[in-house]
């Protein structure tokens, strides 16, 4: 039966008519020209990206249901998925691999969803209707692109990612906006290189789908530079301290979670062994290391924190071995962990308290206990035995012995260690055992306790027993790290950075500040440059504008003066005048002719 449009004086209700929907579904099936895939009805982001949208519309229950119940969702869809590529979907002469599930993308894609879940569960007191939202796109987008099989995937789900991360940023409130601005400005400045290398390489005779790139040609590099911005390298690295602080207590939990180890498995698939990777990531260590040993502000330290291990990763991205690489994503995992749970506490803290820097608290301890332990275990959790940091450091550090690289692998134990006192140490310190400023602070609510037990929880089972991520890691591994010399060597490491700190606290305190970093040449310079040349080039215009109107002054009142109501051309002339002025012209003119 035909549509009801088609008859005279009847209308159609899409609703109600079955052949528009046979229309409709015959278009977007197999059998259509637009093509897709049943297989990406299975896609996990698609599923977050889409409840994150619904979840904007919901408030109360509905809205923590739906945030609780789409992570594990997602973890099961993942979970049980063969692997493969999935989702052919045809693009311009293009086929794109939207969904691929391997070992390497299943790891990263369980994190995330992991931090979502765990993210949410913290995040229930949060009043911004925005905030968890935009996380649930953020993070759906970095599950996209770590299971993405072409560079076209990848890059949609990047610049969405950047789209998702500012928002959450933006939902920090107002102090936020230019935080916000200007790391949404560094991100698309990102993907337009990244963009601009995929094309070079596609347009070069180059494979869409993400393979090894051997970083021969200026496309190569220009995709490689993309990658590193996101991740937080020279001289791009500031944005990561700028930014990530400035959101809420719960915003930051999910920012430390995506963007960088999305840029860190991208470095993975796309350039594993490039030596270039290993000073590039032992600076980034080394810088991060310095900044959160003097800054002042908690949750900025742990964010130059981040640089440091992240830092670590690429570094060991660059040794390119399998267990090199296998200690990079596992140490990732083990990352998301601790570095989440750290900001747990510290996020409890400023719920509690509204200050932000060590020097403004200490002695929570007592009031807030629980929050405490948890935070002591977070720092911990960084490289002591019996925690997830323990058995994925060791990992990256055996590729470095292993490839005899002993100058990356002293580097490596100063930089392990250098980042427990600074970020471990320092903050737990300054923060809960500091001088008392009798502060007035309850215990974290029942929900951000819940959220710091599951994360520690994580930490101590993978710890404990290792197979738990051995297992999901993307080549065979054959290694055991509870052996009684790597056990007490780790021990006394901890133990003499233990001393190394208290010795050296009372410096500590009085370098706890904060430094200019790279950020302030188009934070602070780069303002006043634009503010000194628009000023400068407007005085000179205002003196053109001045020249200008004083001639055109002189004018008008040349012109009032001769033809002006009072003017000389104004009066009244007699005739006599008149026949004067006349023959006098006349003269003139009979003169001019005949001496012509």
């Amino acid at each position: 039966m035909p549509c009801r449009a088609s008859m005279p004086g009847s209308r159609c209700s899409l609703a109600r008519c079955w052949w528009c929907w046979r229309v409709a579904w015959v278009a977007f099936s197999d059998r259509g020209r637009m093509k897709m895939d049943a297989e990406l009805l299975h896609h996990p982001a698609i599923w977050l990206i889409l409840g994150g949208i619904v979840m904007g519309f919901l408030r109360g229950a509905p809205r923590v249901l739906l945030s609780l119940s789409l992570p594990l969702a997602a973890a099961w869809l993942l979970w049980q998925m063969p692997e493969g590529i999935y989702g052919g979907v045809p693009f311009l002469d293009y086929t794109l691999d939207v969904l691929r599930v391997d070992r390497l993308g299943r790891l990263f894609a369980l994190v995330f969803v992991l931090a979502l879940f765990v993210g949410s569960v913290y995040a229930m007191g949060q009043r911004s209707r925005l905030e968890v939202p935009a996380a649930f796109v953020y993070g759906g987008a970095a599950v996209g692109a770590v299971l993405a099989g072409d560079w076209i995937t990848l890059f949609l789900f990047w610049e969405l990612m950047a789209i998702g991360s500012t928002l959450v940023i933006w939902a920090g409130g107002r102090e936020a906006y230019p935080a916000a601005m200007r790391y949404l400005m560094v991100h698309l400045f990102g993907g337009v290189v990244f963009m601009a290398g995929i094309t070079a390489h596609l347009v070069g005779g180059g494979s869409l789908r993400i393979e090894p790139l051997a970083l021969e040609g200026v496309a190569h590099w220009l995709i490689l530079a993309g990658v590193l911005i996101n991740a937080g390298a020279f001289p791009f690295w500031s944005w990561i301290p700028d930014a990530y602080p400035r959101a809420s207590w719960s915003g930051m939990v999910f920012l430390s979670a995506f963007t960088t180890k999305t840029a860190v498995y991208v470095l993975m698939r796309g350039f594993p062994g490039a030596e270039v990777l290993i000073p590039i990531g032992l600076l980034m260590a080394g810088y991060g290391l310095i900044y959160a040993l003097i800054e002042n502000t908690a949750r900025r330290v742990l964010a130059y924190a981040i640089i440091n291990q992240v830092g670590f990763m690429i570094a060991g991205i660059g040794i390119g071995t399998e267990m090199a690489l296998n200690g990079v994503a596992a140490h990732a995992f083990a990352h998301i962990v601790y570095k989440a749970l750290l900001l747990m506490a510290i996020g409890a803290v400023i719920v509690q308290t509204g200050k932000r820097d060590c020097t403004d608290l200490g002695g929570l301890a007592r009031q807030m206990p629980v929050t405490t332990g948890f935070a002591i275990f977070g720092a911990l959790a960084m490289s002591a035995p019996l925690t997830a940091g323990f058995i994925t450091k060791s990992l990256v550090l055996q590729a470095a012995a292993d490839a005899h690289l002993t100058w990356v692998w002293l580097a490596m134990m100063v930089i392990a260690a250098g980042v427990f006192l600074a970020a471990g140490l320092k903050v737990v310190v300054f923060v809960f055992f500091g001088e008392s400023r009798d502060l007035d602070a309850e215990e974290a609510p029942p929900s951000q306790r819940w959220g710091m037990r599951l994360l520690a929880l994580t930490s101590l089972a993978v710890g404990c027993y290792p197979p738990l991520l051995y297992d999901l890691l993307p080549y065979p591994l054959d290694y055991q790290p509870y052996t009684g010399s790597h056990v007490v060597f780790q021990l006394q490491l901890l133990l003499a950075t233990t001393v190394v700190f208290f010795l050296l606290r009372g410096h500590l305190v009085k370098m706890l500040g904060s430094l200019i970093d790279i950020d302030w040449f188009y934070r602070t310079l780069g303002p006043r440059w634009v503010k000194v040349m628009v000023y400068g080039v407007s005085i000179e215009i205002r003196e053109v504008v001045l020249v200008l109107m004083r001639g055109i002054a002189n004018v008008l009142g040349s012109l009032r003066r001769h033809y002006g109501t009072r003017g000389v051309l104004a009066r009244t002339w007699p005739s006599g005048s008149m026949v004067m002025w006349v023959a006098l012209l006349l003269m003139m003119y009979l003169a001019l002719f005949y001496l012509a």
